[in-house]
């Protein structure tokens, strides 16, 4: 059920939690002439009351090769041992039929900055006994503002990783009784 204003639609009312299997969150960058992928395999999200709060294990950073997972979590990167967890939390969600523009904080590497993450929001859709949402948004953040400094000059001159870093959640939440 969508609770409805005059002329927008807001997100569903009750409680959504993170339905993890479905869902992810996950990183690119540009690197080398290229784009590194990443994700992040312990995650939670919850949706209530109009806020979206989510974060996630930096410890559970996967890419295709450990030992670039272990410089991801080294102070070089996320500082997984001082700072283990990623957060989120919303400060104003507004939906416009399925787009929503989702306002709050984001904590990296214990450094809090505001953020706007854009995306789509679907309505609830049965299953099982309850119902579903899903929700797919993303933003583009300077990784430098966080102190993920991390770089090294290619042979021609430049850096090898860029700054900017586009950070993408397709969430699946289930409605709690």
């Amino acid at each position: 059920m969508s609770i409805t204003t005059q002329d927008h639609q807001i997100v569903p009312a009750g409680t959504w939690a993170l339905d993890p299997v479905h869902s992810s969150i996950g990183f690119e960058i540009a690197y080398m002439g290229g784009t590194f992928r990443g994700h992040f395999n312990d995650v939670d999200a919850r949706l209530a009351d109009g806020r979206l709060e989510g974060s996630a294990r930096v410890a559970s950073v996967q890419v295709k090769d450990e030992n670039l997972e272990a410089h991801l979590q080294s102070p070089d990167f996320f500082d997984a041992e001082r700072h283990p967890v990623l957060r989120f939390e919303s400060s104003d969600i507004e939906r416009d039929g399925d787009e929503v523009t989702v306002r709050g904080e984001i904590e990296i590497k214990g450094v809090t900055r505001p953020v706007e993450l854009k995306g789509t929001i679907g309505s609830p859709t049965p299953k099982g006994e309850s119902e579903v949402i899903g929700v797919n948004l993303e933003t583009v953040v300077d990784r430098t503002e966080f102190g993920v400094n991390w770089n090294m000059q290619l042979p021609d001159g430049k850096p090898a990783l860029a700054k900017d870093v586009e950070l993408t959640a397709t969430l699946f939440l289930n409605r709690e009784a």
